[in-house]
């Protein structure tokens, strides 16, 4: 990747999570960083191809990052949902990019709308497997709950409710 194409997009990661992606606008990320709108035209079509860029980004860091917790079965559920949990408490946190796009992008058939229907569904299907790995019942009906539980805890870690978030992993744990 280019070191331009870079820096727009880790500005416009900073910015959009920040702030909202709604709200920050193409010559504001093109300023911060410090590329030319015809260099920010080069690599970016538009802003809905930048908005997708920066969430096909954090796609695949989470991916990396929950691909990445150890264990197996309900042991790296637990670990995975711990995970979130800390993250949800760490400085800077505003809830889940995904959330949060979703919140802004109305028509559920849009890309964005699709995109993070599409990270939803690889993470159900990662909670999913794990059950099925831990010989769980109910497997896809407890995924579900577990789905619930992330973006709970991405809310509630958004809004500094840690109490509740700890509450509802213990909770959801006990459960699956």
């Amino acid at each position: 990747m280019s070191s331009a194409r870079s820096r727009i997009l880790d500005t416009a990661t900073r910015l959009f999570y920040a702030e909202g992606i709604h709200t920050v606008g193409i010559d504001r990320v093109i300023a911060e960083a410090s590329v030319a709108k015809a260099t920010f035209y080069h690599h970016f079509k538009s802003k809905e191809e930048l908005v997708l860029a920066y969430l096909t980004t954090e796609y695949q860091r989470q991916r990396g990052v929950l691909g990445g917790v150890p264990g197996a079965g309900r042991e790296r559920i637990s670990a995975i949902l711990t995970k979130l949990a800390d993250l949800s408490a760490g400085p800077g946190f505003r809830g889940c990019p995904f959330l949060n796009a979703a919140a802004e992008y109305a028509d559920p058939e849009h890309p964005v709308r699709r995109l993070v229907e599409d990270y939803r569904e690889w993470y159900r299907d990662l909670m999913r497997d794990l059950l099925i790995e831990a010989d769980s019942a109910d497997a896809t009906q407890k995924a579900d709950l577990l789905l619930l539980v992330r973006d709970g805890i991405t809310v509630a870690g958004g809004l500094g409710d840690q109490a509740a978030v700890r509450a509802g992993v213990r909770t959801a744990l006990a459960s699956v």
